[in-house]
């Protein structure tokens, strides 16, 4: 299995000028698993991937976190969507109140954009994600909804050569005196538990979550008691807050990484990975 990330960031605001080297994109990661493409979200950073793909013929599967702007706002700019002759299959979270088409064409609709979803043709398939693990290609994908404000979920692909779970908007320590609170109790273990790579929702410090508590996102703390209890490999920070520099960054990885548990990257547009 092969992992790039695309975008990074956790808003659709720009980050600072010193802030070049993590990236400014937000949510996007490639992941190919044998003979599937999977794009995990579709911020920013999906322009810069569709245009990477124009080689590309096939099937291509976007899967969707939630449908707040900064996972969605790059659709309309993704090159695959509007060329026939790739088979283009969108998965997003059922909600109870209309179905995803219904939802995504809120944003890809005027007056916020000018071409409409229903514009795109027979070739994009819009789907539910299941409550059960279903197949793409040589990959085995499950999704469970998470906690996150609007409905949400985490993904856990795996394929023969290993695992990964992508859990960008998190915050499993939400109503938690302490954290961790235990397997049971906590929202994501299951997509994380034993993974070789766990990206996931960074965006705080510990002093910043204090003051945004039920705002649907991680502590760097939290994020790290999370890996550690669900005992994975390898542990990549995403979702980086866009005020946050090159240099808070790294010194927010170098902390983490010099504590006991799995290894720690952090969140790099342009990083790839091979499990």
């Amino acid at each position: 299995m092969q992992v790039r990330l695309w975008g990074t960031r956790g808003s659709v605001a720009s980050p600072g000028p010193q802030t070049v080297r993590y990236g400014g994109n937000t949510a996007c990661v490639e992941v190919r698993a044998g003979d599937a493409l999977l794009v995990l979200d579709a911020g920013t950073g999906i322009r810069q991937l569709g245009a990477s793909l124009r080689g590309h013929h096939g099937r291509v599967d976007l899967l969707l976190t939630h449908l707040h702007l900064d996972h969605v706002q790059g659709l309309g700019f993704f090159e695959p969507a509007f060329r026939k002759e790739i088979e283009l299959h969108i998965w997003g979270p059922p909600s109870t109140h209309a179905d995803l088409r219904e939802r995504l064409s809120r944003y890809l609709s005027p007056p916020l954009f000018p071409v409409r979803l229903r514009d795109l043709g027979p070739h994009v398939a819009l789907h539910n994600v299941p409550h059960e693990p279903f197949r793409i290609g040589d990959a085995t994908v499950r999704g469970e909804a998470i906690i996150h404000p609007d409905p949400t979920v985490g993904y856990r692909i795996a394929d023969a050569s290993g695992t990964v779970a992508y859990l960008p908007d998190h915050e499993p320590a939400l109503g938690a005196p302490t954290f961790p609170i235990g397997p049971e109790w906590t929202s994501g273990h299951d997509l994380a538990q034993g993974v070789d790579l766990l990206i996931h929702d960074a965006q705080y410090t510990t002093e910043e979550y204090a003051a945004r508590v039920g705002w649907g996102h991680s502590s760097t703390d939290h994020t790290w008691a999370f890996a550690l209890q669900a005992g994975v490999g390898r542990l990549v920070t995403f979702h980086h807050d866009p005020t946050h520099s090159d240099a808070e960054l790294d010194a927010i990885g170098a902390d983490l990484a010099q504590r006991n548990g799995p290894e720690v990257v952090g969140g790099i547009e342009g990083l790839e990975f091979a499990l």
